[in-house]
């Protein structure tokens, strides 16, 4: 049985899977205040699902990219629930969860703002690039470099942003993954050696002060 958590874009999500089932599944579009939320909605998922924490076998988590502070809280809810219940927990990043299930060629794309998107690229599942981070022209050359014809989609908060890219692809804007889909990429991994990390594709904006100039 595999609960699965992310709060990396616009929303607290989780999900509980036990094999092919969904047993529960739950979202709430925030772009704030996901810490307040988070455990909230995985206890009623829980409940809705008739199970304990404690009947859970793994947890899966989004690692990135996304919100720089989204993303902590759900890795931080994840693993120390793991560790309190000496089950694994496995990342699944945030581009992979939202091409999971969708066929033939598509692109991963959330909007990074500063004129960038964060982009991965996938063949019926199989992926084409690693996670990027490219400028809005960089990534469309990248589409067309890829694209080998038949059916494609776009699909993130960034998939307007390439729409022209590819002129007969289906668009489709969406907030966050599907739960279901973390929950079920996590279900088809090896439980994982270490604990998952953030997929960071580039620096956050804060900056430290320069405290010799000051």
């Amino acid at each position: 049985m595999i609960l699965s958590i992310d709060t990396c874009l616009g929303a607290s999500s989780v999900a509980v899977i036990d094999g092919e089932r969904v047993l529960a599944s739950r979202s709430e579009p925030m772009t704030r205040g996901h810490q307040e939320r988070i455990g909230i909605i995985a206890r009623e998922a829980a409940a809705e699902a008739g199970i304990a924490f404690a009947d859970l076998d793994r947890i899966g988590v989004t690692v990135g990219p996304g919100s720089f502070t989204g993303l902590r809280v759900g890795l931080a809810f994840a693993k120390g629930l793991a560790t309190a219940l000496s089950i694994p927990c496995v990342g699944v990043t945030t581009l992979e969860a939202l091409a999971f299930g969708v066929e033939g060629f598509v692109a991963a794309v959330l909007d990074a703002r500063m004129g960038q998107v964060y982009i991965q690229v996938f063949s019926d599942g199989a992926a084409l690039m690693a996670p990027d981070a490219l400028g809005v022209g960089e990534a469309t050359a990248r589409l067309a470099e890829l694209y080998s014809g038949g059916r494609a989609t776009l699909v993130g908060s960034g998939a307007p942003l390439l729409g022209d890219a590819l002129s007969d692809a289906e668009v489709l804007t969406l907030a966050a993954p599907d739960p279901v889909s973390v929950a079920r990429l996590a279900a088809a991994r090896p439980a994982p050696s270490h604990s998952p990390r953030p997929l960071y594709l580039r620096a956050p904006y804060a900056t430290l002060p320069d405290v010799a100039s000051s």
